[in-house]
Order: C-alpha cells, then structure tokens, then sequence
C-alpha cells in the first residue's frame, strides 16, 4: 500500500515536480496538494490518513513554520520540510527542527527548483523513506 503524501507550497510549478517525483515512486502517492499552510490545515480535515507532509517554508497566508505550529495537534503525518531556505545548518532549518519537523531536504535550485528529482531526488527519496519506516 502506498503512503500518502500533502504537498504544501504556494508555486504550483513546484507542486507540480513534486507530484511528478512522487509519481515515480511505486511506494508514495500524492493524497492532497496545498498552496499554503491555512490551505493545508482545512485539508487535513477532509483527508486525515496522510502519512507525510512535505513543507515549504516562505508562503502567504500562513507560512511553513506557522503550519508547524499547528500540524502537531491536528496530525501524525511525518513533516518533512522542503524548502529553498533550510538548507543544512540555516535558522530556518533550525527553527523548522525545534518546531517539530521530522526531516529536512533543500530544494536545489531555489524557490522553483525544476530540477529537484535530477538533483535531490536520491536524497529526498530515502528521507520519505525513513520518516515513514
């Protein structure tokens, strides 16, 4: 059975390499997309069975760290944070972990990493992996 997955980020280009990623692995599914953290919050309501959200930080509305905040109460989804700024060793990366995060993968390019799978696919893979095992 796979595991389900929210994607949280306000780049719908971003959603959409992600979900395509996901797509490529036979043991994960996308469940729910979310452009930003408030979104993601009502979704949880409406689809209470994921097993791992992945997170981006700088949204509007309600950023990634405000959804960390209140995710903990409402699910027990592993939280994964994919972000352009938590990168190893960052605040933000700091902040994200004291916050509640289960894992931290960088997107490779910025905001709009179109080559996620080429660059952090390994590693974003055997992340998802862990926080599901």
């Amino acid at each position: 059975m796979a595991h389900k997955v929210m994607i949280v980020d306000d780049a719908a280009m971003m959603r959409l390499y992600i979900s395509s990623f996901i797509s490529s692995l036979p043991d994960f599914k996308v469940a729910a997309q979310a452009a930003n953290g408030q979104d993601a919050l009502d979704k949880l309501e409406t689809t209470p069975d994921i097993d791992l959200i992945l997170l981006d930080i700088e949204m509007p509305v309600m950023d990634g760290l405000e959804f960390l905040r209140h995710a903990k109460l409402k699910t027990r989804a592993k939280i994964c944070m994919l972000s352009s700024v938590t990168v190893q060793g960052s605040p933000h990366a700091a902040k994200a972990r004291e916050l509640g995060a289960d894992g931290i993968v960088a997107k490779p390019s910025g905001t709009v990493s179109h080559d996620l799978e080429e660059k952090s696919g390994e590693e974003l893979a055997s992340v998802m992996r862990s926080l599901v095992a």
